[in-house]
C-alpha cells in the first residue's frame, strides 16, 4: 500500500491539475490510498469530493504580498495550519506530500518537512507562487508547467491535464464538436473564453465585433461565463452568410469547444495557454492587466515559440478583432505553423511524468497495470 497526501486548492488552476494527477496515478496504482489537503475558502469542497477524492480541511494561510497589519497575526496562523496538516498527514501515515500551490500548500510544506516527510511541488504558472517558492528550497523534487519558471531545481514537465484534452484528435473530433454545439461545419469558427468567470473587456469586444464577423463568415462560439450569461444573450445568425453567433454560458467539455474551433481568443491563465497548445489549436491571448503578471508570463514562451499572438487588454476591442480576425482565421498556412508550434513547446503527458516521480519518491515503481 502506497499513502499520498495531496495539497493545494482555492481555484480550478490547482484542483484541476491535481485531481488529474491523482488520476493518472491511480492508473498506475489502482490500490493508492489519497488524501486531499484543502481549506473551506476554495473550490476544493466541491471539485474533490466529486472526484472521488476524500477531502480533509485546514485553516487558510494567505500570505499578503505588501506588509500590512495582517502580517502580525502570520505567525499564529501558520502554527495553527502546521500543527492541522501534521496531523492529517501522521493519521494518513503518508509516504509523500505533493504540492500544487494554493493558500493550503504552506503549512502542507512545512509540516512534511518536519515530519521528514518527501515533498514534490508542481508549479502551475511561469511565476511561482509564494507558497512553491519556500516549498522548493526543500523539496525532494519540483516540476512547473512552463519552461521559464523560476525555482530551485525545477524541470518542466508540463501541466497535468485530463485525457479528454490529452487524448484529443481536433481533425478527427471537428464535424462532431462542431454538431454538438449547431455550428457549420465549412465556416470558421472563432471561440471565445475568458475562463470558467468570463472576462468583461473581452465579452465587449466580441459582443461589438460579431456582427462584422458574422458577415464575413465566421462564426463565433461565445463562452460567456455564469454570471455574464443573460437573458440578452441569444443566438444570431447572419441573413447572408448563414454563420451563427453561439453564446453559452459554461463548457463542461472543453474539449468539443476546441475541436470546433479554428482560432481562440482568450485570457493567458495556465490552464488555456498549456491546454491551447497542446491540442494544437492557435490563440490570441489576452493577459489580465493586474496582478503579479503571472498572465502575461504564461504566454510568454507560448508567443515566442509562434503558438500564439498576443493582445493587450487595452488593445482588446470590436475594431481590432474586425481588422486582425477574418485575416488570421482564414489564412490556414499559418494556422497550421501555430498549432505545430504549440504542440512541440509542450508535451502532453505531464500526468503521467508526474504521477511516475511522486510514486518514486513514495518509494513504489510507476508502472501503468
Amino acid at each position: 500500500m502506497v499513502n499520498i497526501v495531496l495539497a493545494g486548492g482555492g481555484t480550478a488552476g490547482h484542483t484541476s491539475p491535481l485531481i488529474a494527477t491523482a488520476e493518472a496515478i491511480r492508473e498506475r496504482v489502482p490500490d493508492a490510498d489519497m488524501l486531499v489537503i484543502g481549506t473551506a475558502k476554495g473550490i476544493e469542497t466541491r471539485v474533490i469530493p466529486a472526484a472521488g477524492l476524500p477531502l480533509e480541511l485546514i485553516p487558510p494561510v494567505p500570505l499578503p504580498r505588501k506588509p500590512t497589519p495582517k502580517l502580525f497575526k502570520l505567525p499564529f496562523q501558520v502554527v495553527k495550519a502546521v500543527g492541522e496538516a501534521k496531523r492529517i498527514l501522521v493519521e494518513a501515515d503518508a509516504d509523500v506530500l505533493v504540492g500544487f500551490g494554493g493558500y493550503v500548500a504552506l503549512p502542507a510544506y512545512l509540516a512534511a518537512r518536519q515530519l521528514k516527510i518527501p515533498v514534490v511541488i508542481h508549479e502551475q504558472n511561469s511565476v511561482p507562487g509564494l507558497a512553491n517558492k519556500v516549498g522548493a528550497k526543500f523539496a525532494a523534487e519540483v516540476c512547473t508547467a512552463f519552461p521559464d519558471t523560476d525555482l530551485p531545481g525545477a524541470e518542466f514537465i508540463g501541466l497535468p491535464l485530463r485525457p479528454g484534452i490529452t487524448r484529443l484528435d481536433r481533425a478527427a473530433e471537428h464535424d462532431r464538436a462542431r454538431r454538438v454545439f449547431e455550428l457549420n461545419p465549412t465556416m470558421p469558427v472563432l471561440l471565445v473564453s475568458g475562463g470558467s468567470q468570463g472576462a468583461r473587456s473581452i465579452n465587449k469586444a466580441v459582443l461589438d465585433a460579431f456582427p462584422k464577423l458574422l458577415s464575413a463568415g465566421i462564426q463565433v462560439l461565445h463562452v460567456l461565463g455564469q454570471k455574464n450569461f443573460t437573458n440578452d444573450s441569444v443566438e444570431v445568425t447572419d441573413a447572408e452568410t448563414g454563420a451563427v453567433y453561439r453564446p453559452v454560458a459554461y463548457v463542461d467539455a472543453m474539449e468539443d469547444a476546441y475541436a470546433a474551433a479554428d482560432l481562440m481568443l482568450g485570457r493567458s491563465g495556465a490552464g488555456t495557454v498549456v491546454e491551447t497548445a497542446v491540442v494544437g489549436l492557435p490563440s490570441v491571448l489576452v493577459p489580465l492587466p493586474h496582478g503579479n503578471g503571472e498572465q502575461a508570463r504564461n504566454a510568454e514562451s507560448l508567443v515566442h515559440a509562434g503558438g500564439a499572438r498576443l493582445l493587450a487588454d487595452s488593445a482588446c476591442s470590436g475594431a481590432w478583432l474586425t481588422a486582425e480576425i477574418p485575416r488570421m482565421i482564414t489564412d490556414k498556412a499559418a494556422l497550421e505553423e501555430m498549432s505545430r508550434a504549440g504542440r512541440q513547446l509542450m508535451p502532453n503527458d505531464a500526468a503521467a511524468v508526474l504521477a511516475e516521480r511522486i510514486l518514486t519518491h513514495a518509494g513504489r515503481g510507476g508502472r501503468a497495470r
